[in-house]
């Protein structure tokens, strides 16, 4: 017992009536163990923070309360702190995309509140790792870390009700929600010193390879190639994370709608590379399945590799034979 002292808590400890007892992130005292006594609940079944990953959490808390007061200025005065984005909030950006944990990452991106600011954070470090993974070079990667972090600038111009709003949006609403793209673009492209190319991420994120995107329904060519990766981490950023108007989507969810995205609204190349370093990476780590059961990932599936092989105690299940069972999140 003794040597869960001061351990973090990953999730929710709950009764066997559903009611929470322990807070997710709670740091453990010995009162937490006299209730888990009196509800019989078994600390060696309860899953734990790692230093490293409350660590990464902790910096991604802190630059993203840099990145609201920052944002917040913007929306006072309508200009850019350049200069002070570029010393408090891209060095961090940088330094988290170089985490070797990627799922550890992505757990400590995910937005839970405050969906604005986690969303630029998380947007610039996974888009700084698809530019990694896609062998830019550093001063292109510095570029797109900025632009990436800047996309939704525009947002600033969108009354924040709207953009709070739980429900789905009505079609004026969606339509005034589109215009930050070219809120963006406006505020960007007149503040000295920023490279051209990152108001045209700001115009063009939500562009899409088959015309289908806004505001001004580009193809593949027409649209920066930083644009186009912006788009691809804009929107897995968003299906992980919890927003004003759903909850997080299942990950077998997200890579297979990714994956459909490939033949018409991304680029192939970049959703590929992304994909493919995210899944190679799944070997040796817990998943949690559809049933709610825990595994081990054995080994990948040369014709999908979204379908594994797993091990759960004894017993190997190979995903790609089972149409009941899917992977519903990674266990960090």
């Amino acid at each position: 017992m003794e040597s869960y002292l001061g351990s973090k808590v990953r999730y929710d400890v709950t009764n066997s009536h559903g009611v929470t007892l322990i807070p997710a992130r709670t740091t453990l005292r010995y009162v937490h163990f006299e209730v888990l006594k009196n509800h019989t609940i078994d600390l060696d079944l309860l899953s734990f923070i790692s230093e490293d990953e409350d660590l990464c959490a902790q910096k991604v808390k802190q630059v993203v309360h840099t990145s609201k007061e920052l944002f917040n200025s913007i929306t006072a005065t309508r200009k850019i702190p350049l200069m002070e984005i570029r010393k408090e909030v891209l060095p961090v950006i940088l330094e988290m995309s170089n985490n070797t944990n990627v799922f550890q990452l992505f757990q400590a991106v995910k937005a839970t509140d405050e969906y604005t600011y986690q969303h630029n954070i998380g947007v610039g470090i996974i888009s700084t790792l698809i530019g990694k993974w896609l062998n830019l070079s550093e001063p292109e990667i510095s570029t797109l870390s900025l632009a990436a972090t800047l996309h939704d600038v525009g947002k600033v111009k969108v009354p924040i009700e709207i953009l709070n709003k739980p429900g789905k949006l009505t079609n004026d609403e969606f339509a005034i929600v589109k215009k930050h793209t070219i809120y963006g673009y406006e505020l960007l492209k007149d503040t000295v010193g920023v490279n051209p190319r990152i108001p045209l991420v700001a115009l063009q994120h939500h562009e899409r390879n088959d015309g289908n995107g806004y505001p001004l329904g580009l193809k593949h060519d027409k649209i920066d190639f930083f644009s186009k990766i912006i788009a691809v981490a804009d929107i897995f950023h968003a299906m992980s994370s919890k927003r004003p108007h759903h909850n997080p989507i299942p990950y077998h969810e997200i890579i297979s709608q990714m994956r459909k995205g490939i033949f018409g609204e991304f680029d192939p190349n970049i959703v590929s590379v992304f994909l493919d370093n995210i899944l190679k990476r799944l070997v040796g780590e817990n998943i949690v399945l559809t049933d709610g059961r825990v595994a081990e990932v054995v080994s990948l599936n040369p014709h999908n590799i979204e379908t594994p092989l797993i091990k759960i105690d004894d017993e190997f299940i190979d995903l790609s034979r089972r149409n009941d069972l899917r992977i519903r999140e990674i266990s960090i």
